[in-house]
């Protein structure tokens, strides 16, 4: 997946999820969990794009690590309102932010592993 498809995803999923916030039956606990549910699924992309401008390998990982915690924390969310409202849509709102959460997880691990390999080249490098 490009960047510019995992920005679009991203930005699709904060849009799938506005939808699903504004048809939930309003009451103050749908309130408060889609509240956090709306800026959980909105930073993540907003994240992402930061991320995409990094200045640094080790920014760009940092970053990363938090566009994966706010992917998780729109699972948890979904979670709660599945387990308290009726509505069969929330599986693949629930499966896209699966996806996404794995998806960064990995791209955070593949760029954590790769300075790694970098700093174990440089060191075998100097030594010979």
């Amino acid at each position: 997946m490009t960047k510019q498809e995992l920005l679009n995803r991203t930005k699709g999923f904060a849009i799938q999820i506005i939808h699903f916030v504004n048809e939930i039956p309003k009451n103050s606990t749908n309130n408060v969990l889609g509240n956090q549910l709306l800026r959980a699924a909105t930073s993540i992309g907003a994240n992402y794009r930061a991320a995409c401008r990094a200045k640094s390998k080790a920014d760009f990982i940092y970053k990363i690590k938090i566009v994966e915690e706010e992917a998780d924390e729109c699972i948890y969310w979904l979670e709660l309102l599945e387990e308290t409202t009726q509505y069969p849509r929330i599986s693949v709102l629930m499966k896209e932010a699966n996806e996404l959460t794995a998806i960064f997880t990995q791209i955070g691990k593949t760029s954590k592993d790769s300075i790694e390999a970098n700093r174990k080249s440089k060191i075998v490098n100097r030594k010979s």
